[in-house]
């Protein structure tokens, strides 16, 4: 048995404005209607033989990663929750140790949820023909048969072959090798030898924790102590905060793979991408007769290669060639396609300011549905609201602002200190300060409504909760 392992955990900052701390790139739909993440869940579903899959993300996205997955009828075997970052490899381990519980062993194919692959057949023919490696006890990385003398990825240098056939060659690891300048990169290329390190890992459970036990044994320690103490909720197992933030950082390769003699790379040329960046995204996607990708509203005048991605209003371009123009709500990115790996500068400054376009979008999603913030001063703040059908926000109530409702759409049912009632279309209804309140979707289509807040504080920590179906807490956005 197969047990696939979808590591969630990536951030996207060179994707900006798109992706975003609250709302990274594997959670969009970059390539195609569905999100990197979806696309992920899909691909390995249709292997034989294969169990539903573990999931390991940032508590933050827990209720993005289960919706996503449940819009394409996914339903994981659990979702690891990591309280703190702590790199791919505690990340596998705990998914690991977490696998191995009643005495099983499988082997674990563990993938990033954010990569794209062209060729889905010869992928999955691929996981069948290395699968007896694995179950011998080897640790597989797969290694992406170069295309270019690319400079943004670490190598693989492959050593004496194990196995051949008619499609691929699976071969002993020599070394990984750190990301080159270009002229190594060049000779990497002619040589043959060396495939990009794509991320991808195959090993049985077992096996991969020995490794880790001779290698890194504190960072086993502090998975085993956080899986130990860990509490389940609904579908989610929550790590131990205090015993997952004493383990080390370090990545897969790290610490395991670049120190074993169990390594083996099974070389893949299968339309890979990481999707790491605008340039990436440009290689991955359709192109119109003047080498553009324009997406949404946008009207081009004497433009060439260029990346135009337009979210909420009209773009237009005159006279450029070689740009990546992205339009959000909140933020637009102009940058030359030569220089989209810089784009991560602009969001350290942004960080190093604190400003929120660095961690969140204008439109914010909750378990419950999403809100879009369209407006707001130094004492009022506009918002639209979507309620999903059977969906409720916490019972709660606010120490520094009132609130006026205004539905649009749908049927509410607003619970407000003793009363109960409901609004309909184009009625509404004002919620004093600090006074408890509620509101609930009780029909079959999603809830809209306006939301006009005032006060002297309007920030999403001044919610107190009483109660909240979805076990939030106070302060957990």
């Amino acid at each position: 048995m197969i047990v696939p392992v979808i590591l969630s955990g990536g951030s996207g900052t060179r994707l900006w404005p798109l992706s975003r701390e609250t709302y990274p790139k594997q959670f969009l739909p970059l390539v195609d209607a569905q999100t990197l993440l979806q696309n992920t869940a899909v691909r390995i579903a249709g292997l034989t033989d294969v169990s539903a899959p573990l999931v390991i993300c940032n508590a933050d996205h827990r209720f993005m990663v289960a919706e996503q997955l449940r819009s394409v009828g996914i339903q994981p075997a659990t979702v690891l929750l990591e309280p703190v970052g702590r790199n791919t490899a505690p990340a596998v381990a705990v998914a690991a140790l977490h696998a191995q519980r009643e005495g099983n062993d499988p082997i674990l194919l563990v993938l990033p949820a954010d990569h794209v692959i062209g060729d889905v057949a010869g992928f999955r023919a691929a996981i069948r023909q290395v699968a007896p490696q694995a179950e011998a006890g080897r640790l597989i990385t797969f290694g992406i048969v170069p295309t270019a003398p690319e400079t943004g990825y670490g190598y693989i240098k492959a050593g004496a072959p194990l196995e051949e056939s008619a499609e691929s060659t699976v071969c002993a690891v020599e070394r990984f090798v750190e990301k080159p300048d270009l002229a190594t990169a060049r000779g990497y290329l002619e040589s043959g030898r060396y495939y990009w390190n794509s991320g991808m890992f195959m090993f049985r459970a077992s096996a991969f924790l020995a490794e880790l036990e001779r290698f890194a044994p504190a960072m086993l320690a502090a998975c085993r102590q956080a899986l130990a103490a860990s509490h389940v909720d609904t579908d989610f197992c929550w790590l131990d905060r205090p015993a997952f933030a004493t383990c080390p950082k370090d990545s897969i390769d790290y610490a395991v793979m670049e120190k074993t003699d169990r390594a083996v790379v099974m070389p893949l040329a299968v339309g890979w991408n990481d999707v790491g960046s605008w340039a990436a995204l440009w290689d991955v996607t359709p192109h119109d007769t003047d080498g553009n990708i324009l997406r949404g509203d946008v009207i081009t005048v004497e433009t060439h290669d260029t990346y135009v991605d337009a979210a909420t209003r009209l773009v237009a371009t005159v006279g450029v060639d070689h740009l990546v123009v992205v339009e959000t709500p909140d933020a637009v990115l102009v940058a030359h396609k030569d220089r989209v790996q810089e784009v991560k500068e602009i969001v350290a400054r942004l960080q190093a300011s604190a400003r929120p376009e660095s961690r969140t979008h204008r439109k914010v999603y909750r378990p419950w549905g999403c809100y879009d913030a369209i407006d707001m001063e130094a004492r009022f703040q506009v918002k639209r609201i979507m309620i999903r059908p059977g969906a409720s926000i916490s019972l709660q109530m606010h120490h520094h602002r009132a609130e006026h409702w205004v539905v649009v759409s749908g049927t509410a049912r607003v619970a407000r200190g003793d009363e109960v009632f409901l609004l309909t279309e184009n009625q509404s209804t004002y919620i004093p300060v600090g006074v408890q309140h509620r509101l609930t979707n009780p029909g079959k289509i999603p809830l809209e409504i306006i939301e006009i807040q005032s006060g002297s504080y309007l920030a999403e920590d001044d919610i107190v909760r009483f109660e909240d179906i979805y076990g939030r807490g106070n302060g957990e956005e």
